[in-house]
């Protein structure tokens, strides 16, 4: 129950946060472990670390 609700969540904050931020750059392979720490994680706190990672990735360190 809880493995899946996390999948669901991060399926989506990936889909609305990370996949647009993505989008004018080439083909990229990623992968995103969760850890047993993030079952009990605010979606508040999941969505900022994706946000984070999004912006790493499009190259604006500011998101760090």
């Amino acid at each position: 129950m809880d493995r899946n609700r996390l999948k669901r969540r991060l399926r989506e904050l990936v889909r609305i946060e990370l996949l647009p931020a993505l989008s004018d750059r080439p083909s990229t392979d990623i992968a995103i472990r969760a850890r047993r720490e993030s079952y009990a994680v605010e979606f508040s706190a999941l969505r900022d670390d994706i946000v984070s990672v999004a912006a790493r990735l499009a190259g604006d360190e500011s998101g760090v």
